[in-house]
This record gives C-alpha cells, structure tokens and sequence, in this order.
C-alpha cells in the first residue's frame, strides 16, 4: 500500500494531517525538494506539494514526471491559486491524449 504525503509551508498543510496524509512542512523550494527526493525514494505514492514551493522545484518535478511514482500534485496555499496545478493537469492530458482537449 502506498503512502500519501503533503509539502508545503506549515500554515497550508496542517489540515491534512487530520485526513491521516503524512505532513511535512517546508519554508523554501529547496527543503521542499529535497523533501521530495527523500519520499520518492520512501515509498510515497501521492505527493500533494503546495503551488508556491512548486515553482521552486521545476528541475525535481520534471524529472518525477517520468517515472510512474509518485504523481506530484500541485494544489493552492494559502497564498490562493497560482495556475500551475491547473497547466500540469492540462500538460498530462495533453501528453495522454495526444490534443489539447482541456483548451479554451
């Protein structure tokens, strides 16, 4: 069985620690990718991580994507939502499908 974990600044993730995901707390792009690195390797199935620490990570994320585990899911802090979660969604339906069938 897979684990699920959430990184993100403190204020943002705390809540999900009482759904039973393992939370792990992160200030800059750089403990939140290594945070990543460490719970790819540790048997992480699903890592949400928050939209903010994500656009300090793009070299991680992108090196992620080709492996089938984890799926890193971008999603909103509470700084509100950035887009990028949305663009990834839209990227990885684009790459599946072969068009852009998300496109406005």
């Amino acid at each position: 069985m897979y684990k699920i974990g959430v990184i993100g600044d403190r204020d943002s993730v705390y809540g999900f620690g009482a759904l039973g995901l393992d939370v792990f707390p992160a200030q800059t792009g750089e403990q939140a990718a290594e945070l990543l690195r460490k719970l790819a390797e540790d048997g992480y199935g699903v890592l949400y991580v928050t939209e903010g620490l994500c656009a300090g990570m793009e070299e991680e994320l992108e090196q992620l994507r080709k492996r089938p585990l984890p799926a890193v899911v971008p999603i909103p802090g509470l700084q509100g939502n950035t887009g990028l979660g949305m663009a990834q969604v839209k990227k990885s339906v684009e790459q599946a499908v072969g068009s852009d069938i998300l496109g406005e």
